[in-house]
């Protein structure tokens, strides 16, 4: 993972906030929750563009909100985003016996059916601020590949790389790598994805995302497809006060693929909106999730 091009100064800042974060996994609990909740709304206040993105989206997925409810929501969210960062600090540096009192993972049963049937998983989930977390508490329970986009910063990217490869005791996956994905499913091993970011045009489709038609990637669909992969989806939660995690594993998605690409990413939409509604200030609304519009349609955010 080392390269001595990572001492040039242009990386010092990243190793000073690498530093950080793994002094934030020291803290105690209490103080990540309270400290995660400050930097995260100051963040807010001085973040305008991804404010900016965060209120236009809130106003598409909940307009039966008030402006005021809405707003409450804002800074919640940013506040979750805040603690993100030390949840993701704890999901790489935290020793385990850290973490085994913060979480209760439900559903364990309905990934070990799935595993039983030799064909590989697919773990879904979706872009939460608890990401990171949540994936390392399902790392108690079965190894797995994590599917990712590659950082811009190479030290950023091999350091979240060993982290991650550490935690889950087996090798991350770029999202283009079509073959290494095939060749884990043959293997039987779980593979994870959360498939609700905007990926452009390409391999896509428009349907509704909290009523709003989206262009959502139909990876999910075509890779169950090709490999014959169960696909299983968990999602994770930040339960309030001090009261830790709950992360959830649901039974293996039935007639899925149906043939059906169109309907099948619809529904893995219904499913992550059900999801986000029961904690919506954990979703990343700072993504620009509705960018590419169907033609002739107008821009959703401002340049």
């Amino acid at each position: 993972m080392f390269s001595w091009h990572f001492l040039a100064p242009r990386y010092w800042p990243v190793w000073l906030g690498l530093g950080a974060m793994k002094g934030m996994a020291a803290l105690p609990f209490r103080w990540q929750l309270l400290a995660g909740r400050q930097i995260g709304r100051w963040a807010g206040k001085i973040m305008r563009r991804r404010r900016r993105i965060a209120a236009i989206n809130l106003a598409l997925c909940f307009p039966e909100l008030s402006s005021a409810q809405r707003a409450d929501l804002l800074e919640e969210h940013f506040a979750a985003l805040g603690i993100g960062l030390f949840e993701t600090a704890m999901a790489w540096w935290a020793p385990d016996e850290r973490l085994y009192g913060l979480a209760r993972v439900e559903g364990t049963q309905y990934l070990e059916q799935a595993m039983a049937r030799g064909k590989g998983v697919i773990l879904l989930t979706g872009h939460f601020t608890t990401l990171e977390l949540g994936a390392r508490f399902i790392t108690w329970r079965h190894s797995f590949h994590a599917m990712y986009r590659s950082h811009k910063n190479s030290l950023y990217e091999a350091v979240m790389r060993r982290e991650r490869e550490r935690r889950s005791r087996l090798p991350p996956l770029p999202h283009e790598d079509l073959r290494g994905l095939l060749r884990a499913f043959k293997r039987g091993r779980a593979v994870w994805y959360a498939p609700d970011q905007n990926h452009g045009l390409r391999n896509s489709v428009f349907v509704p995302f909290f009523g709003v038609p989206t262009c959502t990637i139909t990876a999910t669909s075509r890779l169950a497809a090709l490999s014959g992969a169960a696909v299983v989806p968990y999602f994770p939660r930040r339960l309030s006060g001090t009261a830790g995690y709950e992360v959830t594993i649901l039974p293996a998605l039935e007639n899925f693929p149906s043939g059906d690409v169109a309907s099948d990413t619809q529904r893995i939409n219904e499913l992550l909106e059900h999801h986000i509604r029961q904690a919506p200030a954990q979703y990343l609304w700072v993504h620009r999730r509705f960018k590419t519009q169907p033609p002739g349609s107008p821009r959703i955010y401002p340049l």
